[in-house]
């Protein structure tokens, strides 16, 4: 968030209705304070998806304060010339909260839906491994659990060392162009395991996967920030991984009937899920080509609307681009198909600021990926046949979308996202202690899978640091590098997850597996504290600063600091 500065002139509430106000090119020179037309004034939203909308004026101007409504500060805001949006840049546009909220639904609709669509395939491709599992899928490619703990690490490997490559790539085609390619290369991949014929290939695979599918996910993230402002992003990454979750439910349903398959020509029945899902992530890697636009107001094709409006309008296009751009100014540093080059690179990767939220990621899911990844096998060690491993994971799928959507609301409910993220370690902290302290041997099955489910239940913060991240960053390049680096992190600590139970601790449950997860869980409640300090103390260092200055001060500063992003010292750190 920025520091707006105004000249003191108190802000009016006015409606639009009846009124119309001409576009004009804004000339800092020429226009004063008293000239800008009225501005509006926050509504206060429903903050849980359970509460009823409180009602409100939907003519009133819906259009906020922002560092546009002073021409001084203004110019120094001004969007560059090449920026793909900048034909719809109006700092005196107005628009009214019905029209806002009637946008926003339909960039919900045409945008984000697809979105979680391509993200359920890519989850479909990930972790079906999970339900190849229960169907012999090991013994039948002569492998043991080490055998697929190292998979995994391959696989994850692969998906990090891909991650900031393919990021680059996309800021430079552009996601609409690569995000389909990826889809279309990872679904042929995906699909051959189905000839998959020992370690070596299970290898191979699990390699070439990664590799396709690293970078898609701050693709995208980069991709949703062109069309949401900041806390609506977090909202909907929470519906993201919610999609994520649906997957993995459609999965297991899925698995009930492909795995039915073996038999059918000769075959296992894990084969032909590897297969089948594979093809249906090749169909909606083909529709990505016609279904994700350039940017807001590159939405025109034959595919998405006849002559040049597409889905949206000018006047809906001209609401995208200065909602988006009075929140954060930051979002017209570049064009959506400019590269980054290796000075910007290496700047972003120094930004210090940004490395308390890589720690998070590092760390905080740790706890949780082994039990979750084993769940299905030690389904089967309980006694569970096949078809039924499968079904039991649907509860805790089911809990964890409730508590996951739950947190990423209450994040911005009570604007804490540190305090909401690390509800998640104390969430895990009571279930790994059972896991620590009882006898699982002489434990009723039923017991172990009930805590097992409540521990996978957990409040995900991914959605809610993700969104910090991006906020955080303050500039597109080094959101498009931040992106990249952050869920580098996650996949490290999922190379580390996989390597936490092993073979050789099978036969005690992983006894010695669950003690280094509850240390590590209590590291992390730890690590969340210390975030929480960095960033407090970063914002008091800065308004003392920044108080220190005189208006014509401040205003010097921002026509001639040569700090960018996050380093401005009109920036405040989210926390």
């Amino acid at each position: 968030m920025a520091t707006v500065l105004t000249r003191g002139k108190a802000l009016t509430r006015a409606t639009a209705h009846g009124s119309e106000f001409e576009k004009k090119d804004f000339d800092a020179s020429s226009t004063s304070v008293a000239s800008i037309p009225p501005l509006g004034e926050p509504i206060e939203r429903k903050k849980h998806f359970w509460q009823r909308s409180k009602p409100y004026d939907s003519e009133a101007i819906a259009t906020l304060p922002s560092v546009f409504d002073d021409p001084e500060t203004a110019e120094k805001y001004q969007p560059p010339a090449e920026w793909e949006n900048t034909h719809r840049f109006d700092p005196l546009a107005r628009w009214t909260w019905g029209e806002e909220n009637k946008l926003i639904r339909k960039i919900d609709w045409r945008i984000m839906v697809w979105a979680c669509i391509m993200f359920m395939a890519l989850e479909l491709d990930r972790a079906n491994i999970g339900q190849a599992l229960t169907d012999n899928f090991l013994p039948e490619l002569k492998m043991n659990t080490n055998d697929y703990n190292l998979g995994n690490t391959v696989f994850k490997l692969s998906f990090l060392c891909a991650e900031l490559p393919s990021q680059l790539v996309s800021k430079w085609v552009g996601p609409d162009r690569w995000i389909p390619t990826q889809m279309v290369l990872w679904s042929i991949v995906a699909s051959a395991q189905f000839w998959l014929s020992g370690r070596t290939s299970f290898l191979v695979c699990r390699a070439l996967l990664g590799m396709l599918q690293g970078g898609f996910i701050p693709d995208i993230i980069l991709y949703l920030s062109y069309f949401y402002k900041h806390a609506e992003l977090t909202i909907r990454l929470g519906y993201f991984w919610t999609a994520m979750s649906i997957a993995d439910i459609l999965s297991a349903l899925l698995a009930q009937g492909l795995l039915r398959m073996r038999g059918v020509e000769g075959h296992a029945g894990w084969r032909w899920l590897f297969l089948i899902e594979g093809l249906l992530t090749l169909i909606i890697g083909i529709m990505a080509f016609l279904l994700m636009p350039a940017g807001p107001c590159q939405t025109a094709s034959w595919f998405r609307g006849k002559g040049k409006e597409g889905w949206f309008n000018e006047r809906e296009e001209v609401i995208m681009v200065n909602r988006v751009l009075r929140e954060d100014p930051s979002k017209s540093d570049m064009h959506n198909r400019e590269r980054i080059t290796v000075g910007l690179l290496w700047k972003s990767l120094k930004d210090y600021d940004l490395w308390p939220l890589y720690a998070l990621g590092l760390v905080f899911q740790i706890p949780f990926v082994p039990v979750g990844q084993y769940l299905t096998l030690s389904l089967r060690g309980l006694g569970f046949d096949t078809f039924q491993a499968n079904l039991l994971t649907i509860p805790y799928t089911v809990g964890h979308m409730i508590t996951m959507l739950a947190v990423a609301y209450a994040a911005e409910k009570f604007s804490n996202l540190t305090a909401l993220s690390v509800t998640s370690q104390i969430w895990g902290l009571p279930f790994l202690i059972f896991f620590n302290v009882a006898d699982l041997a002489n434990t009723n099955r039923w017991v172990i899978y009930a805590v097992t489910t409540l521990l996978l239940s957990f409040p995900n913060p991914h959605p809610i640091q993700v969104a910090w991240n991006s906020r955080n960053a303050n500039s597109v390049r080094s959101r498009t590098i931040s992106a990249a680096v952050y869920n580098m992190a996650v996949q490290t600590s999922g190379i580390i997850s996989s390597n936490i139970y092993r073979e050789d601790d099978r036969a005690s449950l992983y006894k010695r597996g669950n003690r280094q997860l509850l240390a590590i869980l209590c590291m992390n409640i730890v690590v969340y504290a210390l975030v929480k300090v960095y960033y407090v103390w970063k914002n008091k260092s800065r308004d003392k600063k920044w108080a220190a200055m005189t208006e014509e001060q401040r205003l010097d500063y921002l026509a001639t600091t040569k700090d960018e992003g996050n380093k401005r010292l009109d920036f405040r750190f989210e926390h």
